[in-house]
Order: C-alpha cells, then structure tokens, then sequence
C-alpha cells in the first residue's frame, strides 16, 4: 500500500531530491574532472621526468633513473635480465598505464629506445587520499544541500498551500443545511479562487437539493400516508360485513396486505430520506422472532402450487432497538426472494441470537453477479432476477443499522443470505 503524505510535505521531498540531484550532479563533475587534471598532470610532470632522464643518458649512459619520493624509474637494457623491476610492470607496452606495485597505485609512462627501456613510476597514494578527502566532502555537500533543499521546500510550501488550508477550514465550516455564507470574494483571482468558486456553487447546489428532498419528504410523508390510511380502513370495514363471500373476502385481505406493506415501505423509504444515523427517536426493543413469524406467514402465500417445503427455526430470540417497519422489511424482503424464485425443494429460515439466514435450493446466483447484487443499477436486477429495490434496500437498512449482509451462492444450487446483527 503506497504511503500517503501531505501535501506540504510532498513539496518539501521534491525540493530534497531536486536539490539532492542537482547537487550529485555537480559532485560528480567536480569529482571527475578532478580526476581528468590530476591524471594530465602527473603524465605531464612524467612526461618531464623522461624527457629529463633521456637528456642526463645523452650525456652520461652510466646515469641511473630517478628515485623520490613520488618518483621512480627502472632503465631496462635490450637483452637485460630485468630482475630488479617488479612484476607487474613487465611485458606492459609503451604509453601511459595504471598499475599497483607493492600495494601502491602507480601511473606508469613507459619509453622505449634504441637499445633500452625506460618505466617512470609516479606515486599516486597522496592523490588518493586526497581524492578520499575530496569523496567524504561531496557526499556532506549533497547531504547539506539536500536538507538545505527540503528547509527551503517546506517554507515555501507553507506560504504557498496558505490559501489551500484555508479554502479547506472554510468548506470544512460549511453546513449544507444551513443558509449559505459567501466566501468564494475572499480568496484572490487565480486557480485557488476559481477552486473556492467552484465549492461555494457546489455547496448552494447542495444546499437546494436538500430543500428539494425535505419538501419532497414531508409531501410525501402526508400525501401518501393519508390515502393508504384511508384504504388499510376502508379494509377493515369491509371484512367486517358479514355479508360479504369467500372470494371477495380472499381479494380484500390481499388488497390489505399490499396497503400495509406500501405503509411500512413508505415509512422505511422516508425513515432511510429523511433521518441521519442516529438521529431522531430511539426505537425500542424489537422482537426479531416474532416479526420472522409474521414475515412468513404473510409470504406462505407465494408457496401455493409449489412442491417447495419451508423450515422456520428459531435458535434464538434477540431484541433490537430498530424500528420495527425498518425489521420487517429487511426480513420480508429476504424471505419473499427465496419464496418466489425457489421452484421445488426447501427454503430454510433460521434465526438464532446473532443473525437471521434464509437458504434456498432456488437456481441460484452466478458468481461474477454477486459483487453487485445489492447495487442499484441493470446489472443487480438481472442478478436479483427483478426490477425492484429490494435487495438494495435490505443493504441500505443493514449499513444504516450497523449490521452485515451476506450472500454465499452456487448456480443451479440455490443461495443463502445471512443477516448479521452484530
């Protein structure tokens, strides 16, 4: 996982490493051009000792080489036995060479004649140190620049991300429900004033879309309950005629039942608008086991026709502080898919202290179509096999609650939908 970093901090790297970069640079060409002067010069100064050493055996063949302390010649005669020049420096062809005789780095100039072969030796042991030296303070150069570097990059970036932090406390103190505080004019021309415009025209969209959906929910919340309120008692003063048949009486409790489920969806739908988590009036306890049992008995119906047995078991019988509407129809939702789309076997209700689980031996649900079953969107209802909202609904109850929703499936097998309350 990338690690994240604030802004001012980004700049402040940036700086470092920029001038960490420019300051290898520069080291670097100091360092090797150091070296390219070093190495002409000491060709130079054996390129002088050869040319001394030649005259001085024009004049005396009997002259010996050099011998100092940074200078050393062996004189080979043609036919020599050589025995006093060290080892590494036989059989090396004439020009300039780099080798290391005793432990020593030595920069070689070797000379032929006619009848001799001259090797001068220049000692490179101080210029190593001084090259040492030269190392050790480069390397303290790229660390001080690059500190230096991220000091000036931290400073800068304070003054230049000021506006930013501050943009960022006047959003931060802005209420979308509240009435709206200009503070886009405060902020100069330029791209963190066009960023500043962009938030206030955003907030003020903001701010009309919830008096949309406050409008909207209070309408609702009258407009709708008032009619099926009329309906659910005009229900109940049918079925109280004793005068009225079989068939009828079949046809007017299922018109009740649809008005109470529309009830209790149009009290969740408007609950879920219209109240923050943990706003508004605390439910009481809800007996889970009962609303299961009167979820069930109220989908017994979808059953009709269907060589499918169901199995109601109750392990446990929790009390949650849910509405109890909320209750029903996240259960009533679960319950109704296994129902409907299970064709033959058994559908098996479980509900014990902790969770509530429905499983099917339905046809189940193909496996890249679980990640987005309870989405709202083409692809969810095609896996849900319907047009509706309910399992989505049932996730959006579960996450406002605090619970868990799971699903576990294997097509052609059927599906199993866990509900977890803790």
């Amino acid at each position: 996982m990338p690690l994240k970093y604030r802004l001012r901090q980004r700049v402040a790297v940036g700086f470092a490493i920029l001038g960490s970069t420019l300051a290898v640079g520069f080291g670097a060409l100091v360092y090797f051009t150091s070296q390219g002067l070093d190495a002409r010069l000491i060709d130079d100064a054996l390129s002088a000792e050869v040319e001394d050493y030649r005259a001085r055996l024009g004049r005396n063949p009997r002259s010996l080489p050099p011998t100092t302390a940074t200078v050393r010649g062996y004189l080979v005669h043609q036919g020599g036995a050589g025995s006093e020049l060290p080892e590494p420096l036989r059989n090396l062809p004439q020009g300039r060479h780099q080798v290391w005789v005793d432990g020593t780095s030595f920069r070689v100039a070797v000379v032929s004649g006619p009848d001799w072969t001259l090797y001068m030796l220049h000692d490179r042991s101080q210029l190593a140190k001084r090259d040492q030296r030269l190392i050790v303070l480069l390397l303290s150069g790229i660390a001080i620049t690059g500190l230096l570097a991220a000091a000036w990059g931290w400073s800068l970036a304070g003054r230049v991300i000021a506006p930013v932090r501050e943009l960022a406390e006047r959003v931060r103190g802005q209420e979308p429900d509240q009435p709206p505080a200009p503070f886009a004019e405060q902020f100069a021309q330029d791209e963190v004033g066009e960023l500043a415009h962009a938030f206030e025209r955003y907030l003020t969209r903001m701010r009309a879309f919830i008096e949309r959906e406050r409008a909207f929910s209070a309408d609702a919340s009258h407009e709708l309950r008032t009619p099926l309120a009329v309906i659910q008692g005009a229900v109940e003063v049918l079925l109280a005629d004793r005068q009225l048949d079989e068939r009828n009486r079949v046809r007017i409790e299922r018109i009740g039942r649809a008005a109470h489920g529309m009830a209790d969806l149009t009290a969740t739908l408007l609950t879920l608008a219209r109240e923050r988590p943990g706003e508004g009036a605390v439910a009481g306890p809800c007996p889970v086991a009962e609303v299961v049992q009167e979820v069930v008995e109220q989908h017994q119906r979808l059953l009709r026709h269907k060589p499918v047995d169901y199995q109601l078991v109750l392990q446990g019988r929790p009390e949650l502080a849910v509405a109890r509407p909320l209750l029903a129809i996240a259960i009533g939702n679960l319950v109704r898919n296994a129902f409907t789309y299970t064709e033959r076997g058994q559908v098996t209700i479980t509900l014990t202290a902790t969770d509530f689980s429905v499983a099917d031996t339905g046809p189940g649900i193909p496996a890249e179509e679980l990640c987005c079953l309870f989405e709202h969107s083409a692809r969810a209802r095609r896996a849900s096999r319907g047009a509706g909202i309910g399992l989505p609904l049932v996730k959006r109850i579960a996450d406002r609650q605090g619970w868990s929703i799971a699903v576990t499936s294997r097509t052609g097998e059927g599906a199993e939908f866990r509900l977890g309350f803790t």
